[in-house]
């Protein structure tokens, strides 16, 4: 209706443009998937999920373990482990000034929380990657304290669960963030060894170092929808072989055909999943030691 538009004072349009700049920023979001405006607080109510396609979006460590945990149960340890410079790695801006500049945004030491909390009742060891802190890159700090997580659950013979949204080994660390792989991966084997069951919950993304160790190694692996999970990224892939990839490559329900995943589950009913598989594996005859 051009016609009515040009009816328009000047005055009215003034007015418009000042009440729109007064919305404060982050009241509304716009859905990735199937566009569509949401308020960020129904958003947070329904766990990151929009309401009208059931896009996930990515969560901070801090609202996977209230979503995964019963209230007041979370207990953390190894919080007092923080990454060093031990390569004096500079590139476009020097490592430690990254990681105090990550530390300032997510309040957190590194891009792994850990602890042992209940679920429904049940104890267990958990933990979350944090993709806001440098993209959850596993650097020594992370391995460390994912292999203390194996260490506790098989120290108090509880299950272990851990859900990664990683983008793989951090590159300022080099070799010694590559070492986590296989640091990581032998307490795993130890664990198989005794029987104490470990849960490995792949969310968007999951790649690199992580994915290519002990994230793909869970007794079972259960994922978000239409996470991206892979080594490599796709793009990357269609470069080096030059061939087109099939569609929905390195996404979880691809990976649940192929075998790689067991079960995608969606976000809501991620804690009961949880829960039934730790029952099931009889940890409701578990406690954490006095």
């Amino acid at each position: 209706m051009s016609w009515f538009d040009d009816l328009k004072t000047p005055r009215i349009k003034t007015q418009v443009s000042q009440r729109t700049s007064k919305v404060p920023e982050g009241l509304w979001v716009k859905c990735t998937q199937c566009g569509e405006i949401l308020q960020s607080k129904v958003l947070k109510l329904n766990l990151m999920t929009c309401p009208e396609c059931s896009y996930h979006f990515r969560m901070t460590a801090a609202e996977r373990i209230s979503m995964l945990t019963d209230e007041g149960t979370f207990e953390e340890y190894a919080e007092e482990l923080a990454s060093t410079d031990p390569l004096e790695f500079d590139d476009l801006k020097p490592y430690k000034a990254r990681l105090r500049s990550a530390a300032g945004s997510t309040g957190l030491r590194d891009a792994f929380v850990v602890g042992k909390a209940k679920l429904g009742g049940l104890p267990y060891h958990l933990g979350v990657f944090e993709f806001k802190f440098m993209g959850g890159s596993m650097g020594v700090v992370v391995g460390e304290k994912v292999t203390r997580l194996y260490e506790q659950a098989l120290a108090d013979k509880l299950p272990a669960v851990v859900v990664s949204a990683s983008g793989g080994a951090r590159m300022q660390e080099g070799i010694l963030s590559l070492m986590q792989m296989a640091k990581t991966t032998a307490i795993l084997s130890q664990m198989r060894e005794q029987g104490i069951p470990y849960l490995s919950v792949l969310t968007d993304p999951t790649t690199g170092g992580v994915a290519a160790s002990f994230a793909m190694l869970g007794d079972l692996i259960l994922a978000e929808p239409n996470a991206l999970v892979g080594f490599a990224g796709p793009r990357v892939i269609e470069q080096t072989i030059r061939q087109s990839l099939p569609e929905g490559f390195q996404r979880s329900e691809f990976l649940l055909k192929h075998g790689f995943v067991d079960r995608i589950v969606n976000r809501k009913d991620l804690a009961g999943e949880l829960r039934s598989w730790m029952w099931r594996l009889g940890c409701h005859t578990c406690e954490f030691p006095k």
